[in-house]
């Protein structure tokens, strides 16, 4: 699974780079705020294992009307730290690496 470049944001973590992409529209769930905002992260230079990250927030764009926190870059590179300490190898080819933060989130209905 590799992220369209198109939208793709640089971000360097301990001297190395990757692509982060966030969904720019919610999916119908975190439209309703039924389920979490979630991005991808993968190595910028080698196609490997996709991280995906499933956060504890709505989705910024939700139609509820949800406060939400945007997902910024100290974010994703705290993600990726911790991925990698849970075993994410991100150059290495494989299915997607699921990091799920999402234990707090609480849906609308």
């Amino acid at each position: 699974m590799a992220l369209v470049r198109k939208g793709a944001r640089r971000i360097v973590v301990d001297g190395t780079a990757y692509r982060w992409r966030l969904r720019g529209r919610p999916t119908y769930f975190q439209g309703l705020a039924w389920s979490p905002c979630t991005f991808a992260v993968e190595h910028a230079d080698a196609s490997g294992a996709t991280l995906v990250v499933t956060t504890d927030q709505p989705h910024p764009s939700n139609w509820m009307g949800r406060e939400a926190e945007p997902v910024q870059p100290s974010g994703v590179a705290a993600a990726v730290r911790l991925a990698l300490r849970e075993g994410w190898t991100p150059a290495t080819p494989g299915s997607a690496f699921h990091l799920d933060k999402s234990a707090g989130f609480r849906p609308s209905h």
